[in-house]
């Protein structure tokens, strides 16, 4: 079975591609490289001890996404290609929309022609915008805040008004709440360019000294220590989600399915748990409330343990220990990657046309 993945080489692209391979699946992967590194890829075929496909390619291209589903003889799609930083999509909100729902859009008009009619697509909690109820399930409004969640919920509706349309299509929409941690192996992990989005990457490189301190957006939220909660899952358990829904997709129809953990963790506990494992001091200051943000928000896993028979595994130490291991290991990222070997031998990405 020949799966295509969008946006392969990026964080959470990489951790699937690792999931896929070590299931037995084949994997051609696809990105366009303007927020990651092909170097992930080279790493994922060292801890598999397997070859992918890689190709060089927008999914906006859609004469290209043609052509890599016919020539590679692709089964099915996991499209994780897209921008994906929320305070960026209020600056550039068009820049969003184009490379997100019109890619997204070009990418399924290529499956149609192919005849390839099963995706998993990565959504997102934000979607879901602020929480009227906690924990958040699928069924919660949707309401996001902001051009990047919009995106995604666009991207929703067009899927199902595919499925409408033409009932032979089988689709898994994931949800996911807010991934971090690295593969175990300290080989494949976050890669942020420039200043990270995220908590745990900012967190690391305070840790390690990169940066002297972190700024915690608001300390005075309706909260047990005042800094806002989250659900924190671990990629290696989003990954494999991905893996579960593929499964899953045995007969025709739309699947939502929220990935997280249901339980949520402070700003404040992220610090102390990654000063446990890291045995280095977390300098920070609390600043004001970034304007969006909300107090509280953790997801109701249920669904995906009735539906894919899934749940994530991973405590929030694990996943500050599998992070702080990827940063030791890999101060500069991918920057500095060696030749890797695979089964004893140098492999480099596989290409065919």
């Amino acid at each position: 079975m020949m799966i295509l993945l969008t946006g392969g080489a990026g964080y959470i692209g990489s951790h699937v591609c690792v999931a896929l391979l070590d299931a037995g699946l084949d994997v051609v992967a696809i990105d366009n490289l303007s927020n990651s590194n092909k170097a992930s890829l080279e790493r994922v075929q060292s801890i598999c001890g397997r070859s992918l496909v890689f190709r060089h390619a927008d999914v906006r291209d859609e004469e290209a996404i043609y052509e890599i589903l016919r020539d590679c003889g692709v089964t099915a799609v996991i499209h994780l290609a897209g921008l994906k930083a929320v305070g960026d999509s209020n600056v550039r909100p068009m820049t969003y929309y184009e490379n997100n729902v019109l890619g997204t859009m070009r990418l399924v008009s290529a499956m149609k022609r192919a005849n390839v009619k099963t995706l998993v697509f990565s959504s997102s909690a934000t979607v879901y915008g602020p929480p009227r109820y906690l924990p958040v399930d699928e069924k919660h409004p949707l309401g996001p805040t902001n051009p990047y969640g919009r995106t995604k919920c666009f991207i929703e509706e067009i899927l199902r008004d595919i499925y409408r349309s033409d009932d032979d299509w089988r689709i898994g929409i994931l949800r996911y709440f807010n991934p971090v941690g690295a593969h175990e192996s300290g080989l494949v992990g976050e890669d942020p360019l420039g200043v990270p989005n995220n908590l745990l990457p900012f967190v690391a490189q305070v840790a390690i000294g990169q940066r002297d301190k972190l700024s915690i957006w608001g300390g005075d939220y309706d909260t047990p220590d005042g800094t806002g909660i989250r659900d924190f899952i671990h990629v290696v358990d989003l990954a494999s989600g991905h893996l579960s829904a593929l499964r899953h997709l045995t007969r025709p129809g739309v699947l939502t399915v929220n990935l997280g953990t249901g339980n949520g963790s402070s700003v404040l506990e992220v610090i102390r748990a990654f000063e446990a494992v890291s045995g280095r001091s977390i300098p920070y200051e609390i600043g004001e409330r970034r304007a969006g943000d909300v107090a509280i928000c953790y997801a109701d896993p249920t669904f995906a343990r009735e539906a894919l028979g899934w749940r994530s595994a991973r405590s929030l130490q694990q996943m500050c220990a599998d992070h702080w291991r990827w940063q030791l290991k890999n101060p500069n990222g991918y920057r500095d990657t060696p030749v890797l070997k695979v089964q004893g031998r140098s492999r480099s990405l596989a290409s065919r046309r």
